[in-house]
């Protein structure tokens, strides 16, 4: 099974590391590293997840890839 692509960068306005899930509306987390801004969001991927089963909300297909990724055609 495919996972969702994450994304994790630097943000200077907010001074700390950012990691975010695109497929997953506005799931995100920070830390003070690239790796504590990771494990923030793979727990904010989970409490996403379980919330919107809870709800009966629609789960995306992980679909996202950046561009770099992509095949040309």
């Amino acid at each position: 099974m495919r996972d969702y692509h994450i994304n994790v960068f630097w943000s200077e306005e907010d001074n700390t590391y950012i990691a975010d899930i695109p497929d997953l509306k506005y799931c995100s987390a920070h830390g003070p590293t690239p790796e504590a801004a990771l494990r923030e969001v793979l727990t904010a991927k989970d409490a996403w997840l379980e919330t919107a089963r809870d709800n009966g909300k629609a789960i995306p297909r992980p679909r996202y890839r950046p561009a770099i990724y992509q095949a040309s055609h």
